[in-house]
């Protein structure tokens, strides 16, 4: 039987771990040439209740978009047969999914290797080279505030809790010295997420990261945020109290989708 934290753990997954999928293939040459002039649909799907559940890879020579729900006749099919077992597999766990699709071997192999560079937003993932470790942060902060805003419209009880009693204001995160930035977006309970900085209104908590070497120890789970900001890995403009909220409600989205 399908749980309301499967549904939001999924919600989370296919509508904030899958975009970030597009910064792979933008930002490391390998992967883009890998998948140059790819037309092709490849669809996640899981059984929920007499219905199912998922979203699919559409490729356009190439440039890839993110749809939610079950496309007709995909090149490559990904089948669950449980939305908890999809969850598993996206998180990293042995589970194998029913393939249709064999025969496109070099396409599966494609799929394959992307979903794979998604290993990097792993807490235990600890990148050495400078690109890696930019890409790693690029890819957390896109993935954090839009899970957030998915957390929320997936009506995690406290989540709206918190969402509803707010006018409108805005959560930022930034990397100094980095053209890496996004922002959560809140007002009476409605909820968006954005990449780089919101411009209409002053941010309510600004989190910004002493450059990709500070965002590092935080993402990775290695100081809480008081010893974060103590070190100076990390500064917080704005309500402190609704700072520590935030960070609160990141690391359940982490425990749910690890």
């Amino acid at each position: 039987m399908t749980t309301e934290r499967d549904l939001i753990t999924a919600r989370i997954f296919l509508r904030a771990l899958f975009p970030v999928m597009k910064v792979v293939l933008s930002d490391v040459p390998k992967m883009k040439k890998r998948f140059e002039g790819v037309t092709a649909k490849i669809q996640f799907a899981a059984k929920n209740g007499n219905g199912e559940l998922g979203a699919y890879l559409d490729f356009k020579d190439g440039e890839l978009e993110i749809v939610q729900g079950i496309c007709d006749n995909p090149e490559i099919r990904f089948g669950f047969s449980s939305v908890k077992k999809m969850n598993d597999m996206l998180a990293g766990k042995p589970v194998i999914p029913k393939i249709k699709g064999f025969l496109k071997i070099g396409l599966l192999i494609k799929a394959f290797s992307l979903l794979l560079s998604l290993k990097i937003l792993m807490p235990n993932a600890k990148p050495k080279a400078e690109d890696k470790k930019r890409l790693k942060i690029k890819m957390t902060i896109y993935m954090i505030t839009t899970a957030l805003s998915q957390y929320n419209k997936g009506g995690d009880p406290e989540m709206v809790k918190w969402t509803s009693k707010q006018p409108e204001r805005i959560y930022q995160m930034s990397v100094e010295n980095e053209d890496i930035a996004a922002y959560f977006r809140v007002k009476a309970g409605k909820s968006k997420a954005g990449r780089g900085f919101y411009k209409k209104r002053r941010p309510f908590v600004h989190m910004k990261f002493n450059g990709i070497d500070g965002a590092l120890p935080v993402m990775l789970n290695e100081v809480n945020m008081v010893e974060a900001i103590k070190n100076r890995f990390l500064s917080v403009e704005g309500s402190p109290e609704y700072g520590r909220d935030i960070g609160d409600f990141m690391m359940r989205i982490q425990n749910m989708i690890t």
